[in-house]
This record gives C-alpha cells, structure tokens and sequence, in this order.
C-alpha cells in the first residue's frame, strides 16, 4: 500500500467517524490527488479552524479558483459548516478531508 492510499484511508476513516458519511471514495481519492504534495508536509496537511488568513486561502484557491464558486457570504457559511461540523476542538483537520466536505457541500463533485 502506498503512502497515498494509506494517507486516502486515513481521510475516509475520519469522514466516517467525523462527518457520518460514507465516503465517495473516487472522488476523495481525486481531491487528495488534486492537494499535491502538501498531504506528505504535516503543516500543509492540516488546515487551522482559527486562523483567518489560512480560512482565506481555502475560500480563494479552492472555492473560488478550483471549484469556481463566485465569492459570497455563502461560502464563508458553508466552510464554518463544514468545520463545524468536523469538530472546532479537534486540532488536526485534514485538508483532504475538509476539501472533500466542501465539494460535497457545494454539490461541485463535477468539477473532478
């Protein structure tokens, strides 16, 4: 097993215990594929609930640049929705996971 198909079974794990879904697994193996080599850097694996310019660069690389979404208060609620609901308390939130929780949000799943 690769180290990516183990980091993938990490992400659908946490989905399952976190989220209570049953991961596409297709799509959450092209989302952690389209995150690049930051999924191998711990600090780039992880994306902070509080910190605002992190918050940021989610909403504009990946909502607004990858999934085309036009900005509005929409897609701030929808990232506070989908972090709440991965849980504010917990420290590590993997991006690939938050990724995929946005692209099934915002139903842009066409997009990979």
């Amino acid at each position: 097993m690769s180290k990516r198909d183990e980091l993938i079974a990490k992400y659908a794990a946490d989905l399952k215990d976190k989220f209570g879904v049953n991961p596409d697994m297709d799509l959450l193996t092209k989302v952690t594929i389209g995150c690049g080599p930051s999924i191998y850097n711990a600090d780039a694996a992880t994306i902070s609930g509080s910190d605002e310019s992190e918050l940021a660069t989610v909403k504009n690389n990946f909502l607004i640049k990858k999934l085309g979404l036009k900005d509005s208060p929409d897609l701030d609620k929808g990232l506070n929705s989908v972090l709440e609901t991965y849980g504010k308390s917990n420290r590590n939130k993997y991006r690939a996971v938050v990724y995929y929780a946005l692209t099934k949000h915002f139903k842009k799943e066409s997009v990979y």
